[in-house]
């Protein structure tokens, strides 16, 4: 059954809600705050994630728009702000639906059902990557090489779907920057070979064959040994 991630602050009804979606028979886990629901929806182990607007720390919007930098999880927006503005907002930062509250746990219900259904109808052959025995699920987040499941941070997942999208091409930090963290990140670009290396770890360990290699003074390029 689908795992659920769940982010709000008002205690007795995240409560309320997760026990009637471990009724249901989902998982569930819960944040109360902005920043601690970015980082546990970053870990892409969830298959939707339910988000409230008014959080301490970061609010909705913004978890969502750092998220999407990242991650294509299915989320539903959760909050008490019914003006049409928000739900516009809400939806071109990269909502998938939004349920006003107070709503009703059955219309919830449908709501996830329909959301969960329509990203796994996204599961077609644009979503299998692969380069020699390394494999990527995108839709179903399932990284595998050699027939061994590796699991991958939110982070580390979009940087290898971007390389195995371009597998045997040379990118630059600057191209990865740009297509994995976005315009907005002001920070340096080192970032880019500490993520690089996080992922070269996971995915070339143990293996003869590297995948992963680094063309000096350019970049970094996914391709086979040959």
């Amino acid at each position: 059954m689908a795992k659920i991630l769940l982010v709000e602050d008002e205690e007795k009804l995240a409560r309320f809600v997760e026990l009637e979606l471990t009724h249901e028979g989902y998982q569930v886990d819960k944040a109360f705050d902005g920043r601690t629901g970015l980082d546990m929806a970053e870990s892409g182990k969830h298959d939707l994630i339910l988000l409230d607007i008014m959080l301490p720390g970061l609010n909705g919007l913004e978890v969502l728009r750092r998220l999407r930098r990242s991650s294509h999880t299915p989320v539903i927006m959760l909050t008490a702000r019914d003006a049409v503005m928000d739900k516009v907002t809400g939806l071109d930062t990269g909502a998938d639906d939004y349920v006003t509250k107070p709503f009703s746990i059955e219309e919830l219900l449908a709501r996830i059902r329909a959301a969960l259904r329509k990203n796994a109808g996204d599961g077609g052959a644009d979503s299998q990557l692969f380069c020699g025995d390394l494999t990527m699920d995108a839709a179903r987040r399932r990284v595998e090489r050699a027939g061994r499941e590796i699991e991958l941070t939110g982070r580390e997942f979009a940087l290898l779907k971007y390389f195995l999208e371009n597998k045997t091409y040379v990118l630059t930090r600057e191209q990865l920057l740009e297509k994995v963290w976005g315009y907005e990140y002001l920070g340096e670009t080192n970032v880019v070979d500490v993520y690089v290396r996080y992922l070269r770890n996971k995915i070339d360990e143990d293996h003869d064959k590297k995948l992963l290699h680094t063309v000096r003074g350019v970049g970094y390029v996914l391709k086979e040994e040959t």
